[in-house]
Formats: structure tokens, sequence, C-alpha cells
């Protein structure tokens, strides 16, 4: 993420004090806990103009919970198409690809098709619908853990919509989701890809990502 916004002429920072920003706990029942670390996070990017980051459910964390008090975050579709009116990136990814929006995406910050307008416009990518889009991959955090009967039910209707497409590569804005897709895809020996967002937009044809 930090290659592509500095290609776009973004001056970015990386303050080393940033911690989690407090969803786990928040999620698991540990709210003061949570909180806590949110509002650390707060004070830690205090006076910077725009906060990015390539989680949508860190995102839409911060926002619900510290309201007017969040600093001025935006993951980072939101930011390239919204704040900087950027949708081609100068991108190439010759690779056959499809997206999967995270429930964090669509029901916490309504990404829409922010991503997929970036994704249409990187050369060499052919972006190909994956079925069922909007079904979760049954991650979801400690669900993962806590159900994991359901969760890997889930996870294996997400796997064969993703076969389906004959997709090299599985595309998605949380690493979290990517884990559990990426899990089954491996276990499965299907040779697919998980790649977050910002890898697919940061390959250029002289600085190719692996």
């Amino acid at each position: 993420m930090v290659r592509l916004l500095e290609r776009l002429g973004v001056e970015v920072e990386f303050p080393e004090e940033q911690t989690c920003c407090g969803q786990m706990h928040l999620n698991s029942g540990f709210a003061d806990e949570g909180l806590a670390l949110a509002r650390r996070l707060a004070a830690v990017f205090e006076g910077y103009q725009a906060v990015v980051t390539p989680s949508a459910s860190c995102a839409g964390m911060l926002r619900e919970q510290l309201g007017a008090d969040a600093p001025a975050v935006h993951e980072l579709s939101e930011f390239l198409v919204d704040v900087i009116g950027v949708d081609d990136v100068g991108a190439y990814y010759p690779h056959r690809v499809t997206y999967h929006p995270t429930c964090h995406s669509l029901r916490t910050l309504h990404l829409g098709d922010r991503p997929v307008r970036l994704l249409a416009q990187v050369r060499g990518l052919e972006l190909v619908e994956l079925p069922d889009a909007l079904e979760c991959c049954g991650f979801g955090g400690t669900f993962a853990v806590k159900n994991a009967d359901v969760s890997t039910a889930m996870l294996s209707d997400k796997l064969r919509n993703v076969l389906d497409t004959h997709a090299e590569v599985v595309c998605a804005v949380d690493s979290s989701c990517l884990m559990q897709i990426g899990g089954g895809l491996t276990r499965g020996r299907t040779g697919v890809r998980t790649v977050h967002l910002a890898e697919v937009l940061a390959s250029t044809e002289d600085e190719p990502w692996p």
C-alpha cells in the first residue's frame, strides 16, 4: 500500500507506535480493552490529514466505535476513488482475477463498486464475476473458532464459487477473509492464490508484484 501511494505522489508516514485497532478484543467481549486500543490509535494518528488502511474491518471499527472522535480513516479504495480522485493507478497485473467483497466492506463501509472500478482499470487483468459474491466466507473473527462447523460449510460454498470462475487469483480488501479463503484453497491444492487489492494495484510492468 505504501509503495502504491508513494507512486501516486502521496506523502506517507508510518507511525511506529501504532498498534491494533481493538476490534479483536471488542468482538471477543472485552469492550473496555477494545475501546481503549481504538482511542489510543486515534491519538497516535492525531494531526494527520488522512489515515489509510488496507483493512475495511479496521476502518469500520474505528468509525463505528469512535464516531466523531475517529481520525479521518479511509479504506484504501475509498481513499483512492473519493479522496484523491483516481481509479486508474497505472497498474499492470496479467492474471484472471475474481473479487470477493468482504462483509465489513459491504455492510459497514458501503464501499460499493470502488474496488471493482479500480480493478477494471488494471492493464492485463481479466476480471471475472464471483457467483454469490455477497455471501460471507465464514471467517467472522472468532466466529470461525466458536462455530467451526458452520464456518467450514460457508467456506466450502465460497470455494466452490471461486473455482467455478476458473480464476487464478482471488482478490479482497481484508486480510482476514483472504486468510480464510486462501487456507481452503491451499488445503484443496487448487493452485488458486489470494491477493490483497493493494498488491494488485501496486504491481506495474517495471515492478511486478510476485
